[in-house]
Parts: structure tokens; sequence; C-alpha cells
């Protein structure tokens, strides 16, 4: 099935919509992590808790995305959105409402299910109505959901918590939603259904599996991970404790970096369609390794130089990801690729789970919080890079 024929200006409106969509999405990922003392010190949770709390958001989607593989492409993609974005607002406002740490762990839970199945649906948007020679524009467009999220959602979402409560953060995104909830009824086309014969479990897995392209792009995202969320969860207290960084200092890192990918993210995606997806990832992947070695092997130095060089990370490792996207989002035939994106968004935050998890078997701590063997970290994450370079030559475009 080619992708289906959208007059420009309605093209525009639905990149606009889905890069909305995947703003909430993120800013609700991201949101839990700062209001970690609030949460801690009024729902009375021990450190242990709210670990569980930031865990099962992604172990949910996970699960859920693994799940919606076997049945994405049985129903209209209009109504699925929908249903799905609807299901993620309340479990967002669920979460404003909640009274304790069992309720809010519920809430994070269904907004975990939700959430992670929102990508693959809009990366399944993107493939069904973007023509291919387009697509990497696009995906870079809706990524910048990630950037407007680190420079306005989160820093937003924290000023009502500390002049009002926790709560106004999660009905901040709530609210949102809601607005994009309505637009996205008079805006989404509807594109039908691709499978109607009876569920098959063991088939959907046969079809999927059984493609050695579609492995190919699973290895690629898997590697892209393990390069890129190894090192990100451990930046901060490494700033602080080994570079030298105030927490008041802090924010200003996240800020330049969300800034300058807003404007390179969408250059990016551009270049991605002028020169091919992976051609550009590889290019990317190769200018990734100088500021992965440099932000895991930072000493203390004047703030300046360490904002040129994170913004130099943020830049360069998020920008990965808007021609692996593309590609992967293109690796599998128009038939399969609902089915397909599930998996392989499950597959992501699962490896992304494992990306955070492995460092721990490395690092220590020294005198004075310093974090040890960072470096180490550092390398392996080159190395999965190196990996990623080789594999993005392997991914073909099937569609």
């Amino acid at each position: 099935m080619t992708p289906l024929p959208l007059p420009p200006p309605r093209e525009r409106q639905l990149i606009l919509l889905l890069a909305g969509i995947q703003f909430c999405h993120i800013v609700d990922f991201m949101i839990l992590m700062p209001l970690g003392p609030q949460l801690m010190r009024l729902l009375h949770m021990s450190p242990a808790q709210f670990g569980l709390l930031v865990s099962a958001y992604t172990l949910a989607a996970g699960v859920a995305g693994f799940a919606c593989a076997f049945v994405i492409d049985r129903f209209d993609r209009r109504r699925l959105l929908l249903v799905i974005f609807t299901g993620f607002l309340l479990a967002t406002f669920a979460c404003g409402l909640a009274w304790s740490f069992e309720s809010l762990l519920v809430a994070r839970l269904l907004a975990g299910i939700f959430g992670g199945i929102l990508g693959a649906n809009i990366m399944a948007y993107l493939g069904d109505c973007i023509p291919e020679a387009r697509r990497g524009a696009a995906t870079g467009k809706v990524m910048t959901a990630f950037s407007f999220a680190a420079v306005a959602g989160v820093p937003l979402g924290l000023f009502l918590a500390v002049h009002f409560s926790w709560r106004a953060a999660f009905f901040l995104v709530g609210g949102f939603a809601l607005l994009l909830a309505l637009a996205a009824m008079r805006l989404l086309p509807s594109i039908p259904a691709r499978s109607t014969g009876p569920l098959d479990l063991r088939g959907t897995l046969s079809a999927v599996l059984s493609v050695g392209n579609h492995w190919r792009a699973f290895a690629l995202i898997g590697a892209l991970m393990l390069a890129g969320f190894s090192v990100i969860p451990f930046l901060s207290p490494y700033m602080v404790h080994n570079v030298g960084l105030s927490e008041a200092q802090l924010p200003l890192i996240y800020l330049a970096g969300g800034l300058a990918t807003l404007f390179t993210a969408p250059l990016i995606g551009r270049l991605a369609d002028r020169h091919g997806k992976a051609r550009t990832l590889q290019v990317v992947c190769a200018l990734s390794l100088a500021p992965l070695f440099l932000i895991t092997h930072l000493p203390p130095l004047a703030l300046p130089i360490v904002l040129a060089v994170s913004t130099l990370f943020m830049v360069l490792v998020s920008g990965r990801l808007i021609p692996a996207m593309a590609l992967v989002t293109s690796a599998s035939s128009p038939a399969l690729r609902g089915r397909f994106l599930s998996m392989n968004a499950a597959w992501q935050q699962l490896s992304a789970s494992a990306a955070a998890f492995l460092p721990t078997l490395v690092l220590a701590q020294g005198a004075g919080g310093r974090l040890l063997h960072y470096d180490l970290v550092g390398y392996g994450a080159m190395a999965m890079t190196l990996l990623a370079l080789w594999l993005a030559g392997r991914v073909e475009v099937r569609s």
C-alpha cells in the first residue's frame, strides 16, 4: 500500500498534531523524575518506592507495545490512536488525583501502557501518510517534541509544582492532551485496517520475526539505545560530583541542549531525505563518538566549556535517532508495518531499561560522591555506536 496522499496543508497539520501528541507523552514520562523530592516527602515514599514508580512506566510501555503488535493492524489507525490517546490523558489526570504511593503506581502503570503504544502508532501514521522521500524530514519534526519537552514542558511543569502542587504538572499535561485529542478527532485521516482475519498470535510472531530485515532493524535500535541510555541517566551526578557543577546549574545543560536540538533535529531530518537515511545515520554516529568520549572523561572545567560539550553531546546523540527511526519505519512492508513498529517500540523500551541498568555493574562512588568508572561506560557506548554505524548500512528500505 502506498502512502495515503495528503495535500501539503493537511500533511503539515498531521505532522504538527503527531508532534504535539509525542510532546505530551515525553513530558509525562520526564516530569516524574524531577518531582521526586516532593513526591517522596508528601506521599511518604522510600527511595526504592520512587524508583519503582519510574521503572513501572517503562516496563508497562514495553509490555503494552509487544501486546499491541498483535492487534494494531486490525483497526482503523484513526480510531485506534484516538482510543489510546484518550486512555493516556485519563491516566495522566489520574496521576494528578493520586492520594498515595499505591494509587500513583497504578496510574503510572496505566500511563505507561497507553504512552508506550502511542509511539508505535505515531510512527505507523508517518509511514502510512508520508512518502519515503519526505519521511526523514517529517520524523525530524515529530522528534523535536523531545526538545520542546526539555526546553518548555518540564520547566513549566516544575514551575507549577513549586508554586502550586506536584499535581498541577500532571493536570497541565492532561489538559494539553485533551485539547490535542479534540483536534485529532477533526484532523486525523482514516486509514483502514490491514488485517481482518482471525486473531493469530503465532502467525503474527512468525510474520514479523521471519523477516531478516526486521531483525537487523531491531539490532540497530538496540545498539543505539545501549549507546545513549547507558550514558544519559548518570550525566547529572557526574556533572555535579566530578565536573563541579552546582545543582542549580544543571538545568542549563538541558536548556542549552534542548534549544540547540530545536534547530538541528529538523535539519538532520532534511539531510536524511536528501542523502539517504542510512548514510546520514552513519555520519551522525561517527560524529557522535567525540562528544561521547569527552562527556564521560570531563575534568572540572569552566561552565561555558561544559555547556559546549554537553550541547554537542545532546545534538548528536539524540540526532542519531532521527535517521534511525525514519530508516526503521521504512524497513517493513506496509502490510506488516504496524505490527513490526509495535514490536520495535517494545524492544526500544526494554533496550533503554537494559542500557540504564548495565552501567550499575561497573559504576561506583568514591570520596565526596565522585562517580567512578564512568569512562568505561563511555567506551561501551562508543563500541555500541560503531556497531550501529555498521548495522545502518544493512537495513534495507522496503517501503
